[in-house]
């Protein structure tokens, strides 16, 4: 019985808190989802808890450290690998060839239909070339499939001659190998690379301005918008220089003033004096419309009209500029974004202590957002944040981004449900600091693999380290089950403290079994198989 005072009671950890507690022990994740799951064969209803796969620690730390354990096995595998990875295609079977040969009359048939103005039967046949599509995606075809529409009207192209305010760049053919050069003694180092955007003004040792007045947040936020494209063509030019397909696994991450980096592991080893050319001759155009005046703002807002279907002027009621036709008059472009003058460059030996303390410093942070890995402790730090938050609330960060009605400019897709000035992108929210990409880049051809295949082969390696000492576990059949999301109001789901621990014992089963495995590849005398199992 509960003795105690009322307070005493309420400092007491809940149920389910406990139940957290220990799920996190043991490496459960802390917060799954119910699925239902439906036996074709059986017809036997069940609900399983599925991991929630987050990659944060803060929101499930168990899901997070193994997201991170596997990015270090792939970012170790694909690093100093000494063989070319084969990605020979295999050769079309005669099904795809018939199936795509089926397409191409149905394409001619729907093309015949629109210009003929038979509507339903156009609808008819796009439905079965879409049903087709799906067909060939089954049978293995990847890449994309030409649209049965005709082409729209071609965009507008850009002159590609470089700026003539950026050094110049050798080019050469690009060799179809990944792996870089074997120096005598056998040695095959790759590379170690850091870059940084370049300067606002001076900041202090915490990331703060030294003079917030001049530090330039419009462009610091435009760099973060567009840094993605940016280390694109870095990786683009630094291949057309070397020669060879260049490999590499990156992580973005924040400075202390909260301007994103890049750390990566490149395959091969490359001169320094390229690493800092191709740095500096690197740049990105932005051929958007110019968007540095606001031309509304607080309630003076575009609004929608449903007879024109466009956004117009709350006071003139005249249509706002269309995207197209805005970006067809631009004739400079509207940002122009370039890496920093600090470039860091190192060589490291496969196998070596180095190697893996640069994979650990690559994938250091990626258990935590990136609003967390920026202090703002101080009041100082916090206005330095608030200030880059208010300039990327009124940055564009795509063709489609409702930022753009501010600016007089319709920008794509836009409709009723549009909110000017609201964009629900990654790039406006405070927690990702303008990055609206992923925080871990890795080329195709980096380790042969993708994410799932590195997990199914740590499965794999339990599974025979298993096997080796007499604990079968046979592969389930899968393809009679049934996965459904769990309806609103379900009363037959369990509580999440059941699923929890239910997961919990499952995985302590695991454990012992493949503790009982590792006892056993030691010889130790005195254990064994047998032994444990009793």
């Amino acid at each position: 019985m509960t003795t105690g005072t009322r307070a005493e009671r309420m400092r007491q950890p809940m149920a389910l808190d406990v139940a957290k507690a220990a799920a996190e022990q043991h490496g459960v994740c802390v917060r799954p989802f119910t699925m239902e799951v439906e036996d074709r064969t059986t017809y036997e209803v069940r609900y399983v808890a599925v991991p929630c796969g987050s990659t944060v620690e803060s929101t499930c730390a168990p899901c997070a450290r193994k997201a991170k354990a596997l990015r270090m096995a792939q970012c170790r595998e694909g690093w100093h690998l000494t063989e070319e990875p084969d990605f020979t295609p295999v050769p079309p079977t005669q099904d795809q060839t018939e199936l795509l040969t089926f397409r191409v009359d149905l394409v001619k048939a729907y093309r015949d239909a629109v210009e003929a103005g038979e509507a339903g039967h156009a609808d008819e046949l796009r439905e079965e070339i879409h049903s087709v599509d799906a067909e060939l995606r089954q049978l293995g075809v990847r890449g994309r499939l030409p649209s049965p529409d005709a082409p729209d009207k071609r965009s507008v192209k850009r002159s590609t001659k470089r700026r003539q305010d950026a050094p110049d760049l050798p080019r050469r053919r690009v060799e179809k190998r990944t792996v870089g050069r074997e120096y005598a003694g056998g040695f095959r180092p790759s590379m170690f690379v850091t870059l940084t955007l370049d300067t606002y003004g001076k900041v202090r040792d915490d990331g703060t301005p030294v003079d917030p007045n001049t530090y330039d947040y419009r462009r610091a936020a435009r760099d973060a918008v567009h840094f993605a494209s940016l280390v694109d063509r870095w990786w683009q030019n630094l291949r057309r220089v070397v020669g060879w397909d260049v490999q590499y696994f990156a992580t973005v991450e924040p400075q202390r003033r909260a301007a994103p980096h890049l750390h990566a592991a490149v395959r091969g080893s490359i001169p320094h004096e390229i690493i800092r050319l191709v740095t500096a001759a690197t740049y990105h155009q932005v051929w958007w419309p110019a968007h540095d005046q606001r031309l509304y703002s607080g309630d003076h807002l575009p609004v929608w009209d449903a007879r024109a279907e466009a956004f117009v002027d709350p006071d003139t009621r005249r249509p706002l500029t269309p995207w197209a036709e805005a970006v067809a008059r631009v004739e400079e472009p509207a940002h122009v974004v370039r890496f920093g003058r600090q470039v860091h460059s190192k060589g490291i030996l496969g196998g070596s202590q180095e190697a893996g303390r640069h994979i650990g410093y690559l994938t250091k942070y990626l258990t935590k957002s990136i609003g967390e890995v920026v202090e703002q402790r101080t009041d100082r730090q916090r206005r330095h944040a608030d200030r880059l938050a208010d300039e990327l609330a009124v940055t564009p960060c795509s063709e489609r981004c409702p930022v753009w009605l501010l600016y007089g400019v319709q920008p794509r897709g836009a409709n009723s449900r549009t909110t000017p000035g609201h964009c629900k992108g990654r790039a406006h929210r405070r927690t990702t600091l303008g990055l609206p990409g992923r925080r871990v880049l890795v080329s195709r051809k980096w380790s042969g693999k993708t994410l799932a295949d590195h997990r199914a082969d740590r499965k794999r390696f339990v599974l025979e380290a298993l096997k080796a000492v007499g604990i079968e576990k046979p592969e389930q059949d899968t393809a009679q089950l049934v996965w459904h999301k769990v309806r609103p109001g379900d009363p037959n789901v369990p509580p999440r403290a059941h699923l929890l621990m239910h997961a919990i014992a499952q995985r302590v089963t695991w454990r012992a079994e493949y503790d009982r495995a590792l006892l056993a590849a030691t010889g130790s005398p005195d254990l064994s198989a047998t032994q444990l199992a009793a």
